[in-house]
């Protein structure tokens, strides 16, 4: 049963669902891209004692020749392009917008899983990408057909989009590319390698205030989002990728702007029953996505026991 990296993936869109809202706190105090640094420093660093206390004797220089050239292409595709081309976008679109593209992430990268990793689509993925979709734009825009007819592309648009690209083919090239490399290194060499190019450009991005200005919790926020969405998150959906392929586990993207529903609901903003509706079309997705093709993997294990279904 894949019952513990079904609730990993849930983990996983819960904490970068709750990113959304303590980035929108942090970028008053930090530039986005220095917010993006900080955080990602940090976690680069956990993950280099976690990598050090769990993996130290597995850890082999045939590991990096085997796979350095890939760590290096997918840290500065996944981490620094993806943040990178994510929030300098948002400076130059709208939040709509930008939240409308990135839900289109599951369809890109089950397109590219598709092309590059010549994986099939079954009837269950494209049906739930479809209700998750739907579910996503409905949440997104409240139901409203004038804020779909108002939409327009522009610069940032573009840009979110190809942050969107870079999200799916870390997974994508991630599972083509690299050997013999468990979830936890390729995770940790990737995250540092990104990490370097975000602080090389964040020295040219300066924060809005000094550092010494900044209160203490935008710092707690930084770290939350380091150790629960960045070393949690990517180490979760690293090990979904690895187990489910990148298909399935990019279903769980689209619980992301869910979550950060309910949170801005606990914080005091109203929910529409359009907004609960697509929420359930979202959930019904990631269902039909997953659960509908674990259901069938236990009726055969069940069949080769001799049980009766």
């Amino acid at each position: 049963m894949k019952v513990k990296i079904y609730l990993m993936l849930l983990l996983f869109s819960i904490f970068t669902g709750a990113t959304f809202n303590l980035a929108k706190y942090t970028v008053e105090y930090f530039s986005a891209i220095s917010a993006a640094a900080w955080r990602f420093g940090l976690a680069s660093l956990i993950m280099i004692i976690i990598l050090i206390v769990k993996e130290r004797k597995k850890l082999k220089l045939e590991l990096l020749k085997q796979n350095g050239l890939s760590y290096i292409i997918l840290g500065i595709i996944g981490i620094f392009g993806f943040n990178a081309l994510f929030f300098f976008g948002m400076k130059f679109t709208s939040a709509i917008n930008g939240a409308l593209i990135m839900a289109t992430n599951p369809l890109v990268t089950t397109i590219l899983s598709r092309i590059i990793l010549n994986t099939s689509i079954t009837k269950h993925q494209g049906v739930g990408v479809g209700f998750s979709l739907i579910g996503v734009v409905l949440v997104i825009t409240q139901g409203s057909s004038q804020v779909i007819s108002q939409l327009s592309f522009s610069i940032g648009d573009l840009l979110i989009l190809g942050g969107n690209i870079c999200w799916s083919l870390y997974g994508v090239l991630g599972r083509r590319y690299i050997k013999n490399s468990s979830t936890l290194s390729t995770t940790t060499f990737t995250m540092v390698i990104g990490t370097v190019f975000l602080i090389i450009v964040s020295t040219f991005n300066p924060n809005p205030i000094p550092l010494d200005q900044i209160p203490h919790m935008a710092w707690w926020a930084i770290g939350f989002m380091s150790i629960f969405t960045t070393v949690l998150g990517y180490l979760f959906w690293n090990q979904g990728i690895s187990e489910i392929g990148t298909s399935k586990t990019s279903i769980f993207f689209n619980l992301v702007p869910v979550v950060t529903m309910v949170i801005s609901f606990a914080l005091g903003d109203k929910v529409t029953w359009i907004q609960v509706m697509g929420t359930i079309l979202v959930i019904s997705g990631v269902v039909i996505s997953s659960n509908i093709q674990l259901k069938r993997k236990n009726e055969i294990t069940r069949l080769n026991k001799g049980e009766v279904i």
